[in-house]
C-alpha cells in the first residue's frame, strides 16, 4: 500500500468494522457442574476397557487421550453464549452464538417456563423457527418476529434467566 502514513492509517481504520458496544446482558449456557463427574467417569471406564483389551498400549495412554477428549466435549457443549448488546448507533441486538437479531424486528416476547418447554418444542413448534435448545437449561425465551424479509416466524432460545434477557431487550 503506497501513500502517506495518514492515508495508510485511515485506510486501516476504515477497513476494520469494530464498533463500541455496550453489553446489557450476557450468559453462557454451560453444562451443569454435576455433568463433569459422569462425563469423566464414562471416559475413564472406556479407557479402562481399552487398556484391558489392548495390552500392547502403555497403561496411561487411553486415559491421557480420553479424559481430555471428555473435557473438550463438555466444554464444547457449554460454549454457546447469549448476549444483548447496544451498538454505538443505539441499535440493540440479541446475539446467540453467531446468530444475531435486531430488536427492531421483534414484535412480541414471552417467557416459556420449564413446564411448557415440551409443548413449545413439540407439535406447536414451527419448522421455520430458529431454535437454540440446550436440554440442561430449563426455561426458554420466545421472540416473535415481524420482518417481511425473513421467513423465520420466531426465535425460541434456552436461557437460565428469561426475565433478565427480555428486560435487557426492552430497555
Amino acid at each position: 500500500m503506497v501513500g502517506t502514513p495518514s492515508e495508510i492509517t485511515l485506510g486501516r481504520v476504515s477497513d476494520t468494522r469494530a464498533t463500541a458496544q455496550t453489553v446489557r446482558y450476557r450468559e453462557r449456557l454451560t453444562v451443569p457442574l454435576w455433568w463433569w463427574l459422569p462425563g469423566l467417569g464414562v471416559a475413564a471406564l472406556i479407557a479402562l476397557e481399552i487398556n484391558q483389551g489392548i495390552r500392547a498400549l502403555p497403561g496411561w495412554l487411553p486415559y491421557a487421550v480420553l479424559l481430555p477428549v471428555a473435557a473438550v466435549v463438555l466444554l464444547g457443549l457449554g460454549r454457546t453464549e447469549l448476549r444483548v448488546v447496544t451498538a454505538a448507533d443505539g441499535q440493540t441486538e440479541l446475539w446467540v452464538g453467531n446468530a444475531h437479531l435486531p430488536t427492531a424486528v421483534i414484535s412480541r416476547t414471552a417467557e416459556v417456563p420449564r413446564s411448557a418447554k415440551s409443548a413449545a418444542l413439540g407439535r406447536q413448534l414451527d419448522p421455520a423457527a430458529y431454535v437454540v435448545h440446550r436440554g440442561w437449561v430449563g426455561p426458554m425465551a420466545l421472540l416473535v418476529l415481524d420482518d417481511p424479509d425473513d421467513p423465520t416466524p420466531y426465535w425460541l432460545i434456552s436461557t437460565k434467566h428469561p426475565d433478565k434477557v427480555l428486560a435487557a431487550l426492552r430497555a
